[in-house]
């Protein structure tokens, strides 16, 4: 809890702010960088490391929920986390740039996502996710990792051995090497992400409590967009950066993380009950899902428009759930 009234804890979201964009430039450059290093292209980054480490606060949320008891604050926070980086992340960063998206990540990836959701909504009908539900969950996202590792370099090897000797030789030659700099940035650019995320959740949650928001709403709202802020500053900070890969698989990787991983690992922690009633949001979820895998199909893009039309719809989601008209 943030000490002070509400123009301290104003100023606290302001000051915390500035984290996030900062930490995320040091840690995008040295995540790429290293990642290249290793041969991973900048989408399979996006999808694993930067997503696992950007859903850091998910998980740490989802946990701490399922230690003390409030399973309504975990299940809600993953899929308001979930609904907030379809909607409001990928639609700004649509929004700004229009995104071209690799084939594989419509044939693979797009699959992963619509297919993660839905296991997870069968998990959560009967308003609980037991241990074996979370284990199943859990194991699911090893194995999806596990396959685009194997993938990734499946597919550098098949390009490696079509290319001759000397691409080869200048391939590796003019990879970055691992400096322990790198790896110093990426720990500290994280580190400050994910303190500055915690503490906007912690500002945040407490002006809505004293504004009488009740806790499901909080945690599908304000804590979900709170521990979303890395994935926030990541994505934007990506493709100034010439890494589009990176901000568009870590908005893919860290929903495929929350209802798999995270989710899996808090019902194995404790399995979780909700009170509430989350099929209003996990339904959002279902339709964004669907509706942003749809537009790749079709257009191989994201255009401004359709992240206009996402942001919006984030927006007034959250206007509805914060007065009340919303599960």
């Amino acid at each position: 809890m943030v000490q002070g009234g509400p123009a301290v804890q104003v100023g606290v979201i302001v000051a915390s702010v500035l984290g996030p964009w900062i930490g995320a430039r040091l840690l995008v450059g040295a995540v790429v960088r290293l990642a290249r290093r290793f041969g991973l292209s900048d989408l399979a980054t996006g999808l694993t490391v930067v997503a696992m480490g950007t859903s850091t606060p998910e998980l740490a949320v989802s946990v701490d929920a399922a230690l003390k008891g409030p399973g309504d604050i975990a299940v809600a926070n993953v899929l308001g986390s979930n609904v907030y980086n379809l909607a409001f992340v990928l639609g700004v960063v649509a929004f700004l740039k229009v995104i071209p998206v690799a084939e594989s990540l419509l044939h693979c990836d797009g699959l992963a996502l619509l297919a993660s959701t839905l296991v997870a909504g069968l998990a959560i009908l009967d308003l609980r996710v037991t241990r074996l539900e979370g284990a199943f969950l859990a194991l699911a996202f090893v194995a999806y990792t596990a396959y685009l590792l194997r993938t990734t370099r499946t597919e550098e090897e098949r390009t490696g051995a079509e290319a001759s000797p000397d691409a080869v030789t200048r391939e590796v030659t003019e990879r970055p090497s691992v400096r322990g700099r790198d790896v110093a940035l990426l720990l500290g650019g994280l580190a400050l992400v994910l303190v500055s995320g915690d503490y906007t959740v912690l500002a945040a949650s407490d002006l809505a409590r004293s504004a009488g928001v009740s806790e499901r709403v909080i945690g599908g709202t304000v804590v979900a967009a709170g521990t979303s802020t890395p994935e926030f500053a990541v994505s934007l900070v990506a493709p100034g950066r010439g890494s589009l890969g990176v901000s568009v698989g870590n908005v893919v990787g860290s929903n495929v993380f929350n209802v798999t991983g995270i989710l899996g690992v808090g019902a194995v922690v404790r399995p979780l009950a909700t009170a509430g009633t989350p099929f209003v949001t996990l339904g959002w979820l279902a339709v964004l899902s669907l509706a942003v895998v749809a537009a790749l199909w079709t257009g191989r893009v994201l255009s401004r428009v359709e992240g206009g039309l996402l942001a919006a719809s984030e927006v007034v989601r959250w206007v509805l759930g914060l007065l009340g008209l919303t599960g």
